[in-house]
């Protein structure tokens, strides 16, 4: 879902607001924002910039990617688990005949 404020419009707001020259209320309300959206802008702005702890943006996107490639590592293990298992099961299956055949007597007709 798209940011209902552009970026450059919330840099500049948090720009302002940490100047400190006016009330954080004020700055909210001067630019048709609430003081919890301009407080939550602040937060992540204090984390983007490293002074506070926490995940950046380009961390969580780093971590979305790595969990998908995870996940997806998985599907790929469990689809070749079973491929092995179906060829293992089939190769059985062969070698059980091939005994048979090799055990039935000369004159008994050999099974397909």
């Amino acid at each position: 879902m798209p940011s209902p404020y552009p970026e450059d419009f919330r840099r500049d707001v948090v720009a302002i607001a940490r100047k400190g020259e006016a009330p954080l209320p004020r700055i909210a309300k001067g630019f048709g924002i609430s003081i919890s959206c301009l407080q939550n802008w602040l937060e992540k702005a204090d984390i983007e910039d490293g002074t506070t702890p926490g995940v950046t943006r380009q961390e969580l996107i780093e971590l979305r990617e790595a969990k998908k490639r995870i996940r997806d590592d998985g599907e790929d293990a469990a689809r070749m688990s079973a491929l092995a298992h179906a060829m293992t099961t089939n190769l059985t299956e062969r070698w059980r005949k091939i005994a048979d055949l090799a055990e039935a007597p000369a004159d008994r007709p050999r099974p397909l």
